[in-house]
């Protein structure tokens, strides 16, 4: 990406002068700034009235991560880059990308849980040796829970004795 932004803004130099260019960058760099607090002070809003109304702010969330990232975009040197920034801050495109990565994400979160059919604990040993198993299972895969109590002495086990 960066050998990309520093041809671009070569090729852009030669054709409308090398202080025109960086005039546009500086001038994209401000811009994008005065939009980017615009915008994250609007979802800051939106974000602190959900909460007050009991609300989880998951949009607003998103929203204001998309922004910080638009943020460091528009300040970057480069033509790209500032039009990712502004496809970032605009509030119609945000929403567009906001809810495609929210499905891809929510896709990766159920496919990429970790837990085997065991559980999170099977195969794993607790501090004094023992090994975790899943415990019962359902045909349905649900797992029944219990608790039990060592009623073992001291004498016939030797973990006790130390």
């Amino acid at each position: 990406m960066p050998i990309i932004e520093i041809a671009l803004l070569v090729k852009v130099g030669g054709i409308i002068g090398g202080w025109n260019t960086i005039a546009i960058v500086l001038i994209t760099a401000f811009i994008g700034a005065y939009f980017v607090k615009r915008e994250g002070l609007h979802t800051l809003q939106k974000a602190q009235m959900k909460m007050q109304q009991g609300e989880m702010p998951g949009q607003e969330m998103v929203d204001g991560i998309m922004l910080a990232v638009a943020g460091v975009l528009m300040v970057t040197p480069g033509f790209i880059t500032d039009i990712l920034g502004i496809l970032l801050v605009l509030p119609v495109t945000r929403h567009l990308i906001g809810a495609s990565v929210k499905k891809h994400m929510k896709m990766r979160v159920v496919t990429s849980s970790g837990f085997n059919q065991q559980g999170p604990f099977a195969g794993d040993a607790d501090p004094f040796g023992q090994q975790f198993h899943g415990g019962p299972r359902q045909e349905n895969g649900d797992v029944f829970e219990g608790q039990y109590t060592d009623k073992s002495d001291s004498d016939t086990n030797p973990r006790l004795n130390k």
